[in-house]
C-alpha cells in the first residue's frame, strides 16, 4: 500500500505530490518488453484499454518516449483483419493458450481505446508514427466494419469481457441460475469457447451472447471520431456519427440511461450502471446529458464525495464494495469527466475533483468505495494515474 492511504488530496498546490507518486507507480511496474504492467501481482501482463490509458499518464508525466512505446507496443499481435487482443502476453508467451487457443495473445478485445490515446498525443504536438496510427485505424473499421451487429445497428459483443466490465449487473441475465461469482466465473470460461471467429482469428460474433452494450458502442464511436478529428479520415467519421444515432435510438427517458440491445434489452441490461452513461461522449442532446450530468453529481444516484459509483444507489444490486457492482472505476471515472465536460465545464470539475480526491485516498488502487474511498482491488494500480490527467486539467 502507498503511503498516502486515507488522505484526502488536499488542493492544487499538492498536484505535485500526486505526480510524484503516479511517477513512482507508472516507473515500478515498466517491463522491459515496453508497457507498464496494471499490477505486477494481479496482473503482469498487457491489457489493450489499460495500456491506452497508461499513453495519457506517460504523457503527463512527460515521459512521451514511453507513452510512444506502449502505444506501440499493444498492436503487437494485430491480425491481419485489424482485430486488436485485448491481452498481449509478450512477456511470458503460452501463459493462458489453454484458454484462448493461442500463445501470443487473448481471442477477444476491449474498447478501442486507441483512437483517443493517438488524438491527444498528436494534440500534444508528439503524434505518433503513420504505422500506429495506421494500426489504430485498423482497428476500429475491423468493428465498425466486420464485427457482428445487432438489428438496433449496435456493434455486438463476443464475450462480456470485452466492455472490460467483468461483473457488471447488466450481465445478469446470462449468469445461469442468476447472478453468484463463481457460477459467473464458470460461464465466462464457457462463452469463450462459443465465440465464432474469421479465418484469421478474428472473433465476429457470439451467438450463446447476442448482447450490444451501449458503453462498448460508445467507445467504439468516441474512438473512432477522435482518430477521425486528427486524420481527417471522413469515412471513420461518418461512421461514428452513425453509431451514435444508433446509440441515442436507445436512450429511455423513464430511467435516465442508454439501454442494451439484445438478448438483455428486457432486463438486466436496463439496469442503470455507469458504464451505460458512456454514450455522454457522442450524444448531440443536451437534455438528455443535462440529466446524466446532474445524476453523476446527485449523491442520491450516481454521486459520491470520491467520485462517480459504478451502479446507480437506487438498484437493487448496488453494493459499494463489490467487484463492478457499486466502486468508483478511475476509467469510467474519467470518460464520464470528458462526456461531461461537453455539455458543463463546472460539473465536470466538480467530478474530477472528486474522482482525484477518491483515487488519492485510495493509495491509487484499481478500484475504490464511492464515499470513504477505501481502496478496492489491485493497489496501486497503473491507470489510476488518470487521477494525475484529471488534476492537470481541472
Amino acid at each position: 500500500m502507498m503511503e498516502q492511504r486515507g488522505m484526502a488530496l488536499p488542493g492544487p498546490e499538492d498536484v505535485g505530490a500526486l505526480r510524484d507518486a503516479v511517477q513512482r507507480v507508472l516507473d515500478d511496474h515498466w517491463v522491459p518488453e515496453g508497457y507498464a504492467a496494471p499490477h505486477a501481482g494481479t496482473y503482469p501482463w498487457q491489457w489493450l484499454w489499460d495500456s491506452c490509458f497508461h499513453v495519457l499518464v506517460w504523457q503527463a508525466l512527460g515521459r512521451t518516449d514511453r507513452a510512444q512505446a506502449e502505444l506501440a507496443s499493444l498492436f503487437g499481435p494485430q491480425a491481419p483483419s485489424g482485430f486488436v487482443p485485448h491481452m498481449n502476453y509478450v512477456s511470458r508467451p503460452g501463459a493462458h493458450a489453454d484458454l484462448w487457443g493461442r500463445d501470443d495473445a487473448s481471442s477477444i478485445t476491449q474498447p478501442p481505446m486507441y483512437g483517443h490515446a493517438v488524438a491527444e498525443l498528436v494534440r500534444a504536438g508528439t503524434p505518433p508514427p503513420d504505422e500506429v496510427v495506421e494500426a489504430a485505424g485498423a482497428g476500429l473499421r475491423f468493428l465498425l466494419e466486420q464485427r457482428g451487429r445487432h438489428d438496433s445497428g449496435l456493434v455486438l459483443l463476443c464475450h462480456p469481457w470485452e466492455l472490460g466490465a467483468d461483473d457488471s449487473p447488466r450481465w445478469d441475465d446470462c449468469c445461469p441460475g442468476g447472478f453468484d461469482t463463481e457460477r459467473w466465473r464458470t460461464e465466462k470460461n464457457r462463452l469463450v469457447t462459443t465465440i465464432r471467429f474469421a479465418g484469421d482469428g478474428s472473433p465476429l460474433r457470439n451467438p450463446a451472447f447476442p448482447v450490444a452494450s451501449v458503453g462498448f458502442n460508445a467507445l467504439v464511436a468516441f474512438n473512432a471520431g477522435e482518430l477521425a478529428s486528427v486524420t481527417g479520415d471522413d469515412g471513420l467519421a461518418a461512421a461514428a456519427d452513425v453509431l451514435a444515432g444508433a446509440l441515442d435510438a436507445r436512450w429511455d427517458d423513464d430511467l435516465g440511461t442508454w439501454v442494451d440491445a439484445g438478448s438483455t434489452a428486457e432486463g438486466s441490461g436496463r439496469c442503470r450502471t455507469a458504464d451505460a452513461l458512456l454514450p455522454l461522449l457522442v450524444t448531440e442532446d443536451p437534455a438528455r446529458a443535462a440529466r446524466v450530468v446532474a445524476d453523476l453529481l446527485d449523491p442520491a444516484a450516481h454521486g459520491g464525495p470520491s467520485g462517480p459509483t459504478g451502479v446507480h444507489r437506487a438498484e437493487p444490486v448496488f453494493d459499494p464494495v463489490a467487484y463492478w457492482r457499486g466502486p468508483v472505476w478511475p476509467q469510467l471515472a474519467y470518460l464520464l469527466v470528458l462526456g461531461a465536460a461537453r455539455f458543463d465545464a463546472d460539473a465536470a470539475a466538480q467530478l474530477a475533483a472528486a474522482t482525484v480526491a477518491g483515487a488519492w485516498a485510495s493509495g491509487l488502487a484499481e478500484y475504490w468505495h464511492p464515499d470513504t474511498g477505501a481502496g478496492l482491488g489491485a493497489t496501486p494500480q497503473s491507470w489510476t494515474g488518470l487521477a494525475l490527467v484529471l488534476a492537470e486539467r481541472s
